[in-house]
């Protein structure tokens, strides 16, 4: 890994001082509008400290590095990242992207044409491109941090020609800018077919079980299990089928592209709250995984995953 580097809020970081990465919680999350909501109270003061708090404890049970997977417009408050990292030692890698279409604005969703059209793939591209190249918008026209990673989601029912448009700009900015992609839902073949590599690609709520993460594992992407702790949802595998499911992809020799995370919301607004520790799978779950593979699971994958050469 000499020479590659991870894109945090407080800047580059050598990719070999992540140390162990929850590769998929969201610190902030505010579903788009809520903050104008009459009994829903943003309190920066309260949010930091709650945070603050979670994540001493993420870095005094071991661990290094959180990953915002949430994007754009769902709460990444970049300013407020950038202190609680300083504050806490955590690294904090900030992430750009949309999806899936019902989570849009309508700006994206009805560009002016007649008839109306989605936004073409190339806008979104260079939309998120410039989030990792040039920093972060922050409200109103205010760039900081670069971002290290692209999201993108689909509609559960079935890939929206909006929902494609975002799969193959978040793959066209993904290549021009050299961080991967962290998908869920809708088809891997479609970031695929933009000609960016498989490992570059993550392929997330693979502890569904109507998902298949076997045959992402098997195109080469990274195996995303992460809603790790939830065990009251009958969509998902309980924590006992996933170390089932761990173990097999193991054994399938796909071990050096599984990822974990709980998907844990620090802070909510307008939904509710996941409230896991963001130490969950490093305290609770990963000792009951072989202790050969910890470490290639919690350090080694997500450090490939996000690291980009210099």
């Amino acid at each position: 890994m000499t020479g590659t580097t991870v894109n945090t809020v407080l800047g580059p970081v050598p990719a070999d001082q992540l140390g162990v990465v929850s590769v998929h919680e969201a610190l902030l999350s505010v579903v788009p509008g809520a903050e104008h909501a009459f009994d829903v109270v943003i309190d920066r003061a309260e949010i930091f400290e709650t945070l603050a708090a979670k994540l001493t404890a993420f870095r005094e049970h071991g661990g290094g590095t959180i990953v915002d997977s949430t994007g754009m417009f769902h709460g990444r408050d970049v300013r407020l990242y950038e202190a609680l990292s300083a504050k806490t030692g955590v690294h904090i890698v900030a992430s750009t992207g949309m999806g899936p279409e019902e989570m849009l604005g309508g700006y994206f969703l009805t560009p002016q044409t007649n008839p109306p059209t989605p936004w073409p793939a190339e806008k979104f591209a260079d939309l998120f491109a410039k989030e990792v190249t040039e920093g972060m918008v922050v409200p109103r026209v205010e760039r900081r941090a670069a971002a290290g990673l692209v999201v993108t989601a689909a509609t559960r029912e079935g890939m929206t020609a909006t929902d494609e448009s975002l799969f193959r700009g978040a793959a066209r900015a993904a290549l021009a800018t050299g961080v991967p992609v962290s998908i869920r839902c809708g088809d891997l073949g479609v970031v695929l077919d933009e000609g960016l590599p498989a490992d570059r690609v993550v392929v997330g709520e693979l502890d569904r079980r109507d998902a298949k993460p076997f045959e992402a594992a098997r195109h080469g992407a990274f195996v995303a299990l992460d809603h790790v702790g939830l065990n009251d949802d009958d969509a998902y595998l309980d924590d006992e089928e996933r170390v089932a499911l761990v173990l097999g992809l193991i054994e399938a020799g796909h071990g050096h592209q599984i990822l974990l995370s709980s998907n844990a919301v620090g802070v909510a607004k307008g939904h509710p709250e996941h409230d896991l520790p963001f130490e969950f799978v490093l305290r609770t779950f990963a000792p009951r995984l072989p202790a050969a593979h910890t470490r290639q699971i919690l350090v080694d994958n997500p450090r490939t995953l996000l690291s980009k050469e210099n």
